[in-house]
């Protein structure tokens, strides 16, 4: 998974312009400030450049995954218009438009430095500050993808309201993450919405703490964040827990993978989630084309019938 070729041109122009030097040492404030969660003061362009080489990419991978199983759930034609919450430097807008791709795009962004860089990737987007505690424009589908934990304040109700057809929350795969998906989740199916993905189903979530569900896309790191991130393999995993809900029922999958396929000589393991609870599927040989679906199967993929 990488960005766009065109995007990937201007991300790589943008570290140039700042010289190596002053990347590397934004780079590495960002990453104690997440660390830390601190204040980070850097200038908006080291800042901003920094940004697009080591994060955009990722985010864009989750978004771009995520966007892939809603496309597959609802179609292309029941969206027609996207509203990005928090979209940073646009990666959730650009991973809209190649899944949906006739849709119009508006980008809400209070960082004026990251929105500008937004804007230079998706010219035709329209970009806009909006008071969150306020109604916000209906759009069919909404998306907030790594900007629900930094807006701190409890918006997934308004959110809804806005979204005509789909609403889709992505955080970082972590536990706080996590915990922030799924009181979303049990907020909105409490609130009338219907699962899309994840979920098999629109029952309890069986995860029980301390674990937490997420998922990875993986990401072939550029060049220049091999050598800002001074990292020998050629990609990362980006890790991510999300929702998808929607205004209409979908079919849904009677399962989902939820760890990655333990493959053994002659078996395979699968720790899923379906609307049963968790369950451990047992795939042998034996059951000839139960064994080649799992061989096809990785983490976060479907697994059973659709119901």
């Amino acid at each position: 998974m990488q960005l766009p070729q065109y995007v990937k041109r201007i991300v790589e122009e943008r570290a140039e312009a700042v010289g190596f030097a002053a990347l590397k040492r934004a780079a590495t404030a960002m990453s104690e400030a997440y660390r830390e969660r601190g204040a980070l003061r850097l200038p908006d362009a080291e800042r901003t450049a920094a940004y697009l080489v080591t994060r955009m990419p990722a985010t864009y991978a989750a978004a771009y995954t995520v966007l892939r199983e809603v496309r597959q759930r609802l179609g292309t034609k029941s969206v027609s218009s996207v509203l990005d919450i928090g979209a940073g430097t646009g990666a959730a807008s650009l991973a809209a438009r190649a899944w949906f791709p006739d849709a119009a795009i508006t980008m809400v962004e209070r960082d004026s430095s990251f929105a500008e860089a937004a804007q230079q990737f998706l010219p035709d987007a329209v970009r806009q500050t909006l008071d969150l505690s306020r109604p916000l424009p209906p759009h069919d589908l909404v998306i907030a993808a790594y900007s629900l934990g930094e807006i701190r304040e409890p918006v997934a109700k308004r959110l809804w309201q806005a979204a005509r057809v789909a609403l889709v929350a992505i955080e970082p795969g972590t536990p706080r993450g996590f915990s922030l998906i799924r009181g979303i989740r049990a907020e909105l199916l409490e609130a009338g919405a219907h699962m899309v993905a994840p979920c098999p189903a629109e029952t309890p979530c069986p995860i029980v703490d301390p674990d937490w569900c997420h998922f990875a896309a993986r990401v072939e790191r550029s060049s220049i964040h091999r050598r800002v991130k001074d990292a020998e393999l050629g990609y990362e995993d980006e890790k991510y827990s999300y929702v998808a809900l929607a205004r209409d029922a979908v079919d849904l999958p009677a399962g989902r993978v939820i760890r990655h396929p333990q493959q053994r000589p002659g078996l395979i393991v699968l720790d899923t989630c379906t609307a049963g609870g968790l369950r451990t599927e047992r795939v042998t040989r034996r059951d000839r084309d139960a064994f080649r679906a799992a061989r096809k199967r990785s983490w976060g993929d479907d697994w059973g019938t659709v119901s």
